[in-house]
């Protein structure tokens, strides 16, 4: 199911399209599901911030797989251990976090990649493999075929922006814009002029290398400012705040009407 996924996702990029999908920290793979029977074109299953564990973002997985949403881990950390458990467990891509360095970068490819393109760690008897229900040949090509996506989010990966760039085996650079703008000295202000200039700076030097530009949004403006920018790889909120702004909506309206009808 992941080759599907992971080459009608390519294509569209390919293709100059932009993608669509929120974080997401739940552990009720309903969410998850739901996410992509409304169409959207990945989810970032979330367990640098989110409660999920291992285990239970299996369901995460399956839920994903079974409704045609591409399903994107970001890992805890820049390990072998974190990024090699969500592959093996299923992921069709990984999102690195706090990459500051070409180091950094390198590493994220390492530890995601079979040889020869990199080093991860080789087991044929977890979900990813059919728990080993799949031939090891073509389980070992098609991995190699997941999504990397490498977040930039302070002052050190904007210094060290083109060293980053040049690491192979990065598919997508996702600018975080809250770390950002912490680093810039406007913690939360992700619509202020420094952080913009800066962004922009990112996701210009980030085409102009060939690589796919990501960032998060969390408006409407600024999903479409950042669409208009080049920014294929949108991020839109967070399933929790989707569906706190959903029942506040609906709670807004059911008072007025029953100011209207009491």
């Amino acid at each position: 199911m992941n080759d599907l996924l992971i080459r009608e996702f390519r294509e569209r990029l390919r293709d100059g399209k932009a993608v669509f999908g929120p974080f997401m920290k739940t552990c009720d793979p309903g969410f998850v599901e739901a996410a992509g029977y409304a169409g959207m074109d990945f989810a970032i299953l979330d367990m640098e911030h989110g409660p999920a564990g291992i285990q239970s973002m299996q369901n995460n997985i399956r839920a994903a797989q079974n409704s045609g949403i591409l399903p994107v881990i970001r890992v805890q950390s820049i390990t072998e251990d974190a990024i090699g458990k969500a592959l093996d467990i299923g992921a069709a891509g990984v999102e690195i976090p706090k990459v500051s360095t070409a180091q950094d970068a390198e590493k994220a490819v390492k530890y995601a990649r079979f040889s020869p393109l990199g080093e991860r760690g080789v087991c044929r008897f977890v979900r990813a493999a059919h728990y080993s229900a799949l031939d090891k040949d073509v389980y070992f090509q098609s991995a190699n075929h997941i999504i990397v996506v490498a977040q930039v989010e302070g002052r050190e990966a904007i210094e060290n922006i083109d060293e980053i760039l040049s690491v192979e085996g990065i598919d997508i650079v996702f600018i975080g814009p809250y770390d950002l703008s912490q680093s810039l000295g406007v913690p939360g202000q992700v619509t202020h002029p420094l952080v913009e200039k800066e962004m922009g700076r990112i996701v210009e030097r980030v085409k102009k290398k060939g690589i796919v530009a990501g960032t998060f949004t969390d408006s409407r403006e600024m999903m479409e400012k950042w669409m208009k920018a080049g920014v294929q790889y949108i991020s839109y909120s967070v399933d929790m705040g989707i569906f706190y702004d959903s029942c506040r909506q609906l709670t807004e309206q059911f008072r007025q009407m029953e100011s209207v009808c009491g």
